[in-house]
């Protein structure tokens, strides 16, 4: 039987809308700056949006994404080795890769940016942190989750991929709303978790085939 789904590191839904937020990126950081930007995003606030980044920002950590990669490997069709290693590359690898770029650049969050200024955005239950802002680790977490999901999407579904890509975004415009931080560490932290999944599904998943698509 002719094969009728290829896993590929290629998804319209979630790519397309990726690469115009990448050239948006680079037009914003040159236009506006970092800073006017993370002004701009921390002090148009709500209490409505209070709640909703709080509980968003977390889709971005390993409390969330873990189990979200262990419901899958439940799945016969991914309880495999060659699921568990592209998992394990797209999101483990682009942990490690943030991580490693935290300590080299180790640049200074926006409340040290800004000396904790007093109209800065922030509740005391959000984290105070300081240090290690490039690049965003939860923006990395969330884009090598969501994009390795829109990639692992047999062609019929594959529109699902914009609202892994929103939903991927919104974690990203979280961070630098919470006041943790600037557009440059989530926009870098989006390109470090999507590279890593498209080498994940490149890799592991080059000859992948499947007689269904369902």
């Amino acid at each position: 039987m002719k094969p009728s789904n290829v896993y590929t590191a290629f998804n319209p839904y979630f790519l397309i809308p990726f690469f115009g937020w990448v050239l948006f990126g680079i037009y914003a950081q040159w236009y506006w700056g970092k800073e006017a930007i993370f002004i701009f995003v921390n002090t148009h606030y709500s209490h409505s949006l209070d709640a909703m980044m709080s509980i968003i920002t977390h889709m971005g950590e390993a409390l969330f994404i873990i189990p979200v990669l262990l419901l899958l490997f439940f799945n016969a069709s991914f309880r495999n080795p060659r699921f568990a290693g592209a998992a394990s590359l797209a999101n483990i690898g682009a942990f490690l890769c943030s991580q490693g770029l935290k300590s080299i650049f180790n640049h200074p969050r926006p409340l040290n940016y800004f000396n904790e200024a007093a109209w800065i955005h922030i509740l005391p239950q959000w984290d105070h942190v300081y240090h290690r802002s490039f690049p965003s680790g939860h923006t990395t977490g969330a884009f090598a989750l969501f994009s390795f999901l829109a990639f692992l999407l047999p062609k019929r579904y594959q529109s699902i991929g914009l609202l892994l890509f929103m939903a991927a975004l919104m974690v990203a415009y979280s961070r630098v709303y919470l006041a943790v931080h600037f557009f440059d560490d989530v926009w870098v932290g989006s390109i470090l978790g999507t590279v890593f999944s498209i080498l994940a599904i490149r890799i592991f998943y080059r000859k992948r085939t499947s007689q269904t698509d369902e």
